[in-house]
């Protein structure tokens, strides 16, 4: 993923494939709060915590309607 993209997505719910360094999966509802470089700054949706994303791990994302955050 570019992250060039990513800014595109603060303020917004995304749902993302994420794979982390260790080449676990995992989907995840997530509010984006902002992005520098690679990395991406949001909240998980399911456990309300702060998370931090590497562009290059997000495989898939799909951008989810308000209504249907939490």
């Amino acid at each position: 993923m570019n992250p060039r993209d990513m800014n595109k997505w603060v303020g917004q719910v995304v749902e993302i494939i994420y794979e982390d360094k260790s080449g676990n999966l995992t989907q995840r509802r997530i509010e984006v709060h902002g992005c520098r470089g690679e990395l991406l700054r949001a909240t998980c949706l399911a456990t309300g915590s702060p998370r931090v994303f590497r562009a290059a791990g997000i495989l898939a994302w799909n951008r989810l309607k308000a209504n249907h955050a939490g």
